[in-house]
């Protein structure tokens, strides 16, 4: 019986299969090891932060849970345990960092938005130091709204509209301010300026009219240049007093930026080339466009049209000796032409087809290939192979089926090998296992709650069928204030599967995941298409070209550095001590090595520690220089994400805000909300006094005023160091401004670097030497447009990113390194007992880490506030093996 089977399979085998693998010692299979000991050497991690809402207020709290994430393996990683999460402003500077201690993957923190902050369009950004090797590209980095109403008296709605002038682009605003009631501030004095790109392009003064409205007028005459910006407007309040309002200007017209993206990679002649189009204007947002493909006699070829914002595709089947262009229609009637990448005579093309069960490739050779040795077909997700295929290139269609239950959810990357082991064609193509996911079910006793009730919830995970542990994240939010936008959200399947392996802004991406229709995944696959960017590089592969790696991964918290003589010789065999006196004495010594290198390791502290490092030789001298490995920090980059800019957020806001509103009163009847101090303006100018180390452009000391490190002594932020200090230099929002030029910033200069003037608070007063005052032209002249507004020249202490004692003391160096931050606890109300206050929270309940038992179950409770309106439920999590999970519940409260 066996023998009578051995034949006829062998027949199919033959028939069915066009494509087979051969674990062999070719060359190919070597490429195949070096890309699995390029991963094993250079693994990469990705991070998600699950957030309890969307957008904020001034004065909320803004909770998150981290999910640090080996790529390769797709579990949660051990490669780092710490992660640096940051709020940065729409100036791109970083309002405030915190360090978290990452255990097994997952760690969790909290910001606070003071009232010194303004409303914008902020950013959350999560990486490790070990990212930073790959580049900013792969950190977490998203764009939220934060309204303000609670410390803000003026709202702003911006309106733009653009025209054409010749080469230039000019650009019409019209700015209404009112009060956070909607009355307008009429007959009221605007100064303004207009920056593109930090480029002073236009300033003016106006009057308000008697809606509240100005209208602002300047011409871009750098359009290739000059993309985006800013107008600063000032307007003077009927008590005399300055608000200064920052409005983004996110284009300086109409056009849209169209593009065309051959399947593979290339258009090949006599072959049917799909096409991909994508359709984007000046704002970032997709823009549908339709039109016409023609060659290059005139003779339209075929039509097209995008279908889902500004993304489509269609097919061509270029002939030889053709050039071929777009004519592509807009909405507004205009019309453009855009040439065609151009047509090669010899290459290959990969097209897929993905049904329910399997992603089908199809191999298309020009007749010329046909002959030329054998092709390999490998498809990998994050550097792990999970299909190879080998096929004698004797058929100009060669096609092959991959199925969907062997691949991971994801984004696989489909690529060519010629016979030479040459990349010749390559494709993406995304994958939605819903096999690997947890399944995760909720529960609640009711359908319906009444206000301030008791809300028992129980949560049930399982993955294949078996009950799951696994760390999830919950927060509950009452959508009549916290409206979600389903199809814009960032979730733990957008960022992880998606996202993160996409460069460039990706406009809706839980669109994608939300179902599971035709046209969906005919969507999806067109972005794969479109977005045209691959994590991992064969020819980085190929030719050995790993990355620089310059930081290594942090596992603990440490303070390291070598001791030298004055001259920089090493000095080994020293003895080093460490101590600190925050939160109870601690003293540990050890030995420099035979480098002069120390190391204490293992350290556990939080951000606020402060040490002090001693040094002496191996002949107990103290002449000795200490010199400490500190942590570099990382550059803003632009927000990538300028889709979702929101030039007017309090309006855009307005129904949270209105809400969160009610809660801050509430709050402050209750006199237990935090509101900033402000100092009373004195006008003091210091004598000058030499600043050494200095990088005053004028030269050390050529300043209106100098600050010295002993007038730092007792603040804990330079804003209050600074408030009232110096004649005509005052604070407002954290940022310094001169009272004579209150529309623009001053700048700062910190050890050489230029800095926008609201990091002015990043910097800790105990790591300044002196801050050298810029005032006059005289002094501001040398530093251009930068200095326009004045300059405060700041130089640390021994110019380094560290504290040294302002007087010098051999062998002795004061240190504080960046600590963990201790994250706070949701406050979550009890009404067990009848209480009348009111309650308007906006987020209901939040808990970062509940974890499923053995049973998979789970079990939280809470209680609903005092607004009614449908409750919903997130909850996002992982187990160890990284499998994700992610649900949505709601109910109602009456």
């Amino acid at each position: 019986m066996k023998r009578k089977l051995i034949l006829p399979l062998l027949l199919c085998f033959g028939i069915l299969i066009t494509f087979a693998y051969k674990a062999d010692d070719d060359p190919f299979s070597a490429l195949i090891k070096k890309l699995e000991a390029y991963i094993e050497k250079y693994p990469q991690e990705k991070v998600h932060l699950h957030l309890d809402k969307p957008f904020y207020a001034i004065g909320d709290d803004i909770w998150f849970k981290a999910y640090v994430v080996n790529a390769q393996t797709g579990k949660p990683s051990t490669i780092s345990n710490a992660l640096y999460v940051e709020l940065i402003s729409e100036k791109d500077s970083v309002k405030k960092q915190i360090k978290l201690p990452v255990i097994s993957g997952f760690t969790w923190g909290d910001f606070k938005l003071p009232d010194s902050f303004t409303e914008g369009n902020y950013r959350i950004r999560a990486y490790t130091q070990w990212m930073k090797n790959a580049g900013t590209e792969f950190f977490f980095d998203k764009t939220i709204k934060i309204g303000n109403s609670w410390a803000n008296n003026v709202y702003t709605n911006t309106s733009y509209a653009f025209s054409k002038q010749n080469t230039a682009e000019k650009v019409d605003a019209n700015i209404r301010f009112t009060d956070k009631k909607g009355v307008p501030y009429a007959q009221s004095d605007v100064s303004y300026e207009v920056q593109l790109n930090f480029r002073s392009l236009a300033k003016g003064k106006a009057v308000t009219n008697d809606q509240g409205e100005v209208n602002i007028s300047f011409l871009n005459t750098q359009p290739s240049l000059y993309k985006s910006g800013k107008i600063i407007a000032t307007l003077t309040l009927p008590d005399k007093k300055k608000m200064i309002k920052e409005i983004p200007v996110k284009a300086t017209s109409n056009a849209i930026d169209v593009q065309f993206f051959p399947e593979s990679g290339n258009l090949v002649e006599s072959l049917p080339n799909k096409i991909g189009i994508k359709a984007v204007n000046a704002s970032g947002l997709g823009e549908d466009v339709k039109g016409s493909i023609i060659d290059n006699d005139g003779q339209e070829v075929t039509q097209f049209s995008t279908q889902h914002l500004g993304i489509g595709s269609f097919i061509l089947n270029p002939q030889p000796g053709k050039t071929y262009a777009a004519k592509v229609k807009y909405k507004d009637g205009s019309e453009s032409t855009i040439n065609l990448p151009r047509v090669l005579p010899s290459g290959y093309i990969i097209t897929v087809n993905s049904n329910t069960e399997n992603v089908v490739a199809k191999v298309l050779l020009s007749p010329d290939l046909i002959g030329n040795g054998e092709l390999k077909l490998v498809a990998q997700n994050n550097g792990n192979v999970y299909f190879i295929s080998k096929a004698a290139s004797q058929k100009q269609i060669i096609t092959t089926s991959i199925p969907k239950k062997d691949l991971p959810s994801g984004i696989i990357q489909l690529t060519l090998f010629s016979a030479r082991n040459t990349p010749v064609a390559e494709r993406l193509v995304f994958v939605n296992n819903v096999k690997d996911k947890i399944t995760t079910k909720v529960s609640t006793a009711k359908e319906s709650y009444a206000r301030k009730e008791k809300v028992n919830v129980n949560l049930q995970a399982d993955f294949a069928e078996k009950p799951a542990q696994a760390s999830f994240s919950i927060a509950v939010t009452n959508t009549t204030s916290v409206k979600p936008d389903e199809e814009n959200e960032s979730n733990i399947f957008t960022t992880l599967l998606l996202t993160s392996d996409l460069i460039g802004y990706i406009e809706k991406p839980n669109y994608y995941f939300l179902h599971d229709d035709q046209k969906t995944q005919q969507d999806l696959d067109n972005l794969m298409i479109t977005q045209g960017w691959r994590r991992i590089l064969w020819k980085n592969i190929i030719n050995n070209a790993g990355p620089n790696i310059r930081y290594e991964p942090e596992k603990s918290l440490k303070i390291s550095g070598v001791v030298t003589s004055y001259g920089g010789k090493p000095l080994p065999n020293s003895k080093v001590s460490l101590f600190s006196s925050s939160g109870g004495l601690f003293a540990i010594d050890t030995l420099s090595d035979a480098q002069g290198r120390f190391n204490f390791d293992n350290l556990i502290f939080n951000d606020s520690t402060k040490f002090i490092v001693q040094a002496r030789t191996a002949k107990n001298k103290k002449s000795v220089d200490i010199v400490l490995d500190v942590v570099s920090g990382q550059i803003v980059t632009k927000n990538k994400n300028t889709g979702d800019i929101e030039v007017n957020v309090n309006e855009a806001l307005s129904g949270y805000l209105k809400q969160s509103e009610n809660y801050f009163d509430d709050l402050t009847k209750r006199g237990i909300l935090e509101r900033t101090i402000l100092l009373k303006e004195v006008n003091i100018v210091e004598k000058k006094n030499p600043a050494k180390n200095s990088s005053n452009l004028n030269g050390a000391g050529n300043a209106d005023a100098i600050i010295t490190t002993d007038q730092l002594q007792y603040c804990t932020t330079l804003s209050q160091c600074l408030q009232g200090r110096v004649a005509g230099l005052i604070i407002r929002n954290g940022t310094p401004y001169l009272m004579r030029n209150n529309g623009t910033p001053m700048s700062i200069v910190l050890d050489g670097m230029q800095m926008e003037g609201d990091f002015l608070d990043n910097i800790n007063p105990m790591d300044i030497e002196t801050i050298e005052v810029l005032k006059s032209a005289g002094n501001t002249a040398i530093y251009g447009s930068r200095g326009g507004g004045g300059v405060l020249v700041i130089t640390t202490k021994r110019g380094g990113g560290y504290s040294s004692a302002s007087t010098f003391t051999p062998g002795i160096i004061p240190f504080s390194p960046k600590g963990y931050y201790t994250p706070r606890e949701f406050y979550s109300p009890k009404y067990d007992a009848p209480d009348n206050r009111p309650d308007y929270r906006t987020t209901i309940y939040w808990n970062p880490n509940i974890v499923t038992n053995e049973s998979g179950k789970a079990a939280f409770n809470y209680f609903n506030s005092d607004e009614p309106g449908t409750y919903r439920i997130v909850i996002e999590g992982m187990d160890m093996l990284g499998n994700l999970a992610r649900t949505v519940y709601t109910y109602e409260v009456k």
